[in-house]
């Protein structure tokens, strides 16, 4: 299903295939998240929303008439439909992710994907072969990188301002209600969620804590359900060494009352830095502490709402796509880089099957099963 209109032609006028005029863009998925896509197009002065795609035809249109584009119901129809269109949203269910970026990438557009990447490896690398064969961008949404302080934290670790590193720790306590999970029938689920207090709302600090730490060797891990009526965790704990050697604890929680967002705590041998929602709130660096007066905290941010989210980090991403497609660079957020939180879950999922043993990476296929319980421990195709 699509509609065309004189306003919705309209919106292909000043954006072009390449060089300098607006970026055409699609959305694909118009639920919670696609709206931020959307709004960080439209402000970001490079890009245009020229197409929104949803399985219900509501979502599309209100969406679409926002910003004076056409509306879909078919998003294979729409990528043969919209030769303007050059990059895409995709902001489907997270076990969908791949076969729209598939397409798109097919369709020869470039990809700007919420994340998780998707939820299984084969999936994610599908993804990053279609991209890498049809000569197109692959990029993933982790906003959390995009902050000043992020990039401070990052560039503090990797230039040895805190000496021989011997701790990464990632703490994240959510709320989320009975009323969230049952607000989608695909929201925790393995089949479409992935996972739960990781996979949805953990990742973001995943992430994080690898772009700032390295990659991870080995992991023990439990995760368990213990106050959501759901069939995928609410809380979850892991021990992680790094291949740098140092050491770390991940938490991840939906289940806590009230929620306290996420926190990243790096310690070396030279000094600690704490890194609360955005901000750095600790500088615990001897000779610079008379250079760093207390930072005001970011505030609760998603901690206890979902939608308490601002567009600073998307519209980051976006202008970041937009860059990469007109200078022929990858993006700050690869495929490939983007992969490596969900492989981190994965495992830590996999060792909390087998009662908490020692997981190493990296993971194969064989190893990429749903489940934080042995009885759960099944294959599934998607």
């Amino acid at each position: 299903m699509t509609q065309d209109k004189d306003a919705a032609g309209a919106g292909t006028q000043g954006c072009c295939s390449c060089g300098g005029g607006q970026i055409g863009w699609a959305i694909v998925g118009c639920g919670v998240i696609g709206p931020w896509h959307a709004d960080a197009v439209a402000a970001s002065g490079e890009a245009r929303v020229l197409a929104c795609c949803d399985i219900i035809p509501e979502r599309a249109q209100e969406l679409a008439e926002k910003h004076g584009a056409r509306w879909y119901t078919d998003y294979e129809e729409m990528l043969a439909k919209e030769d303007e269109v050059q990059a895409v949203s995709v902001c489907t269910p997270s076990g969908l992710h791949s076969p729209v970026a598939v397409a798109a990438a097919q369709a020869g557009k470039h990809v700007l994907c919420e994340k998780p990447l998707d939820i299984t490896l084969r999936a994610m690398d599908d993804m990053i072969a279609a991209a890498e064969q049809h000569g197109v961008k692959l990029a993933c949404v982790f906003q959390n990188r995009t902050y000043p302080d992020s990039k401070r934290l990052r560039e503090a670790v990797r230039t040895g301002k805190l000496g021989k590193i011997v701790l990464g720790d990632c703490y994240q306590k959510y709320f989320r209600s009975h009323e969230y999970y049952a607000s989608g029938t695909w929201r925790a689920t393995w089949e479409l969620d992935g996972g739960g207090a990781l996979m949805n709302q953990g990742v973001h600090g995943i992430d994080l804590l690898l772009w700032v730490m390295g990659n991870v060797k080995c992991v023990n891990a439990h995760c368990r359900t213990l106050v959501r009526n759901i069939y995928v965790e609410d809380t979850a704990v892991a021990i992680v060494e790094f291949e740098n050697r140092a050491l770390g604890v991940i938490e991840g929680t939906t289940s806590v009352t009230p929620g306290y967002g996420m926190r990243i705590e790096i310690s070396g041998d030279d000094g600690t830095i704490r890194w609360e929602d955005g901000k750095i709130v600790r500088w615990d660096v001897p000779g610079e502490e008379a250079a760093e007066e207390a930072r005001e905290k970011a505030g609760e941010g998603t901690a206890a709402d979902p939608t308490a989210l601002n567009i600073y980090g998307h519209l980051q991403h976006v202008r970041d796509l937009c860059a990469a497609i007109r200078e022929n660079r990858d993006p700050e957020i690869t495929g490939r880089d983007a992969r490596k939180a969900v492989e981190l879950i994965k495992a830590i999922y996999l060792s909390s099957r087998e009662g908490g043993e020692t997981v190493e990476l990296p993971l194969s296929y064989e190893d990429d099963g749903p489940g934080i319980y042995p009885s759960l421990c099944h294959r599934w195709e998607l």
